[in-house]
């Protein structure tokens, strides 16, 4: 099978070049993570790839075909979502939430099944929110949305993931909780494409990084290669000190 794959992306909006001759690939089986500065136009390139963004033109395709040919429902099954920061409007439990991920593979006004429901457990606990599984959604803090949400689109088991930002609103422990599901899931065989800030966690847990500054692609690669000195300045306007330690790299990052 063919891997999902971005060709000569394109994005204007009101007359501004978001995007610029995008392209990129998103194997099975790795954890791909999109960094560059704010504003350079990673959220964008995930909503493109999702179909969000009617101004988008370029071509995406997920086992050799083009995804504009493909349902809503077909296209739900293969990529799931996590929005940055994705806002809750309905007084729904955390329960009721995370299951709504099971909804591509249900029919029109069809209940969730016995294995839907294990399904959804089992991703609660992977996010460690199956205690809050009765909480109304909207009385969650930040962080605990944000593991909820991504349970939700966990639970869809969908071969592809696109997560954006998952981590921010997270203390250190669910920041690593987090990045640990994430490479599982790209070691068992789903597409993970990650977009983080964290250079550290960008280094230690991707296998590819893709580095985004002003709709351009700068570097792509492996993350030691990516992370050069020379592409941090570029794109950061920053200079970083490196650290060993127990055999891993560290980046510290200070402004020229």
């Amino acid at each position: 099978m063919s891997d999902l794959t971005v060709r000569n992306l394109d994005v204007i909006l009101d007359d501004n070049q978001i995007l610029s001759d995008v392209s990129i690939d998103i194997p099975r089986g790795k954890l791909v993570g999109l960094i560059g500065p704010n504003g350079a136009g990673k959220s964008i390139l995930l909503k493109s790839i999702l179909g969000l963004i009617d101004e988008a033109s370029g071509e995406i395709t997920l086992d050799d075909k083009d995804l504009s040919t493909w349902t809503l429902k077909e296209r739900g099954q293969k990529i799931s979502y996590a929005a940055q920061g994705a806002p809750v409007h309905w007084p729904l439990t955390v329960g009721h939430l995370v299951s709504l991920g099971r909804i591509p593979h249900l029919s029109p006004w069809q209940s969730t099944s016995t294995e839907d429901q294990a399904l959804t457990l089992e991703a609660m606990k992977k996010t460690n929110v199956d205690h809050l599984s009765t909480r109304i959604t909207t009385t969650l803090s930040g962080g605990e949305r944000a593991r909820a949400m991504l349970a939700r689109a966990i639970v869809t088991g969908a071969e592809f993931l696109l997560a954006d930002e998952p981590i921010e609103a997270l203390d250190p422990y669910h920041q690593i909780q987090i990045m640990n599901i994430l490479k599982d899931l790209a070691d068992t065989g789903h597409g993970v494409l990650l977009v983080l800030h964290d250079l550290n966690f960008a280094q230690s847990y991707c296998d590819e990084l893709i580095l985004i500054d002003k709709g351009k692609i700068i570097s792509s690669g492996k993350p030691q290669d990516v992370l050069s000195d020379e592409n941090l300045q570029n794109a950061y306007n920053i200079k970083v000190t490196r650290l060993e330690q127990d055999g891993k790299s560290y980046i510290i990052p200070s402004a020229l």
